[in-house]
């Protein structure tokens, strides 16, 4: 890997891809992008929104029905072997756990046929650059969740790479762990690796991604930098509202009466809403709660976030 800023050549490209594991329903459905040498490019979108047929796409594990998709200028119908050697996956799924980290990165080291002398080298070097020499002689099965990522990530990187696949890599991990971790990503972005990133936590990707794609039911709804996507909700404000007391009626009213360029989420007696008028809006959540009953107990007004693209985006193409 060779250190450097993002080009503009792609390192994946995605062209009008679509796919289908029953011959019916599309999982992927036209979805057309490229990723740029030396960037984290993120994927978001809720539970069966398309983001793990796409990896599993992009790493050779399946054959996409239709459409174009390159990696590293490979096709993976043809090269699938050729990619898989310089790409890196990380999973959900653990492995190894009968040994120590150590142990880890050695068979990994083995598995890629790293000469002896060259592997101890690499494993040091991957201790020491991913903090692991505390733990290093522990069992993987004896670790915290946040150590096990850390461990994932490390192992693929005794091998050479050009793209690192990560897929939802900081489930169940605390705020901290989860903050280690991307760290430890961000340190390998900086020495030039591209990395794809699909994860369900809007602020983990607003913290590490340079560029987001959207996806619902199979499609891209947006993609863009992170900052270009909030500059161009820059004019809406979102407001937060809590209610006691028939929720249903109140926000059944206020999706019927807001702007065609608002947005409403709602769940059970809290909603979010995204306006571009908030002194309107302030003014018709006060007029409903009066007409269906319900009292406000909370409302707050603040800047726009990622996930408020991302709400917006997914609720836009559900109408």
């Amino acid at each position: 890997m060779q250190a450097g800023s993002a080009s503009s050549e792609p390192v994946v490209r995605a062209e009008s891809l679509r796919h289908t594991y029953d011959g019916k329903a599309y999982a992927l459905d036209g979805v057309s992008f490229d990723i740029r040498k030396g960037e984290v490019f993120g994927i978001l979108g809720k539970n069966g929104a398309g983001k793990s047929t796409l990896i599993k796409a992009m790493t050779t594990l399946i054959r996409p029905t239709s459409g174009g998709l390159t990696i590293l200028g490979l096709d993976p119908a043809r090269d699938g072997q050729r990619i898989r050697e310089r790409i890196g996956v990380v999973q959900q799924g653990e492995s190894f756990d009968f040994t120590t980290v150590q142990g880890n990165l050695d068979i990994y080291g083995v598995l890629w046929g790293i000469p002896k002398q060259e592997r101890v080298r690499r494993r040091e070097d991957l201790i020491r650059r991913f903090e692991l020499e505390p733990i290093r002689k522990q069992r993987s099965f004896d670790l915290s969740g946040g150590q096990k990522r850390r461990v994932q990530v490390a192992r693929e990187m005794m091998h050479d790479m050009d793209v690192l696949f990560l897929d939802e890599p900081t489930v169940g991990l605390d705020v901290i762990m989860r903050r280690e971790l991307l760290d430890s990503i961000k340190k390998e972005v900086r020495q030039g690796l591209t990395v794809v990133f699909t994860t369900h936590n809007l602020e983990e990707a607003d913290y590490i991604c340079d560029r987001v794609a959207v996806i619902d039911h199979g499609k891209v709804l947006v993609l863009d930098t992170v900052d270009n996507l909030k500059s161009l909700y820059g004019g809406k404000k979102t407001i937060e509202v809590t209610v006691a007391g028939s929720a249903d009626a109140f926000f059944e009213a206020l999706k019927g009466r807001l702007g065609t360029e608002d947005s409403l989420k709602a769940e059970g007696s809290s909603g979010v809403v995204l306006t571009s008028d908030p002194k309107r809006t302030l003014q018709l959540l006060l007029e409903l709660a009066h007409e269906t009953g319900a009292q406000l107990d909370w409302l707050n007004v603040r800047k726009n976030t990622l996930e408020d693209v991302f709400i917006d985006s997914v609720s836009r193409s559900t109408e």
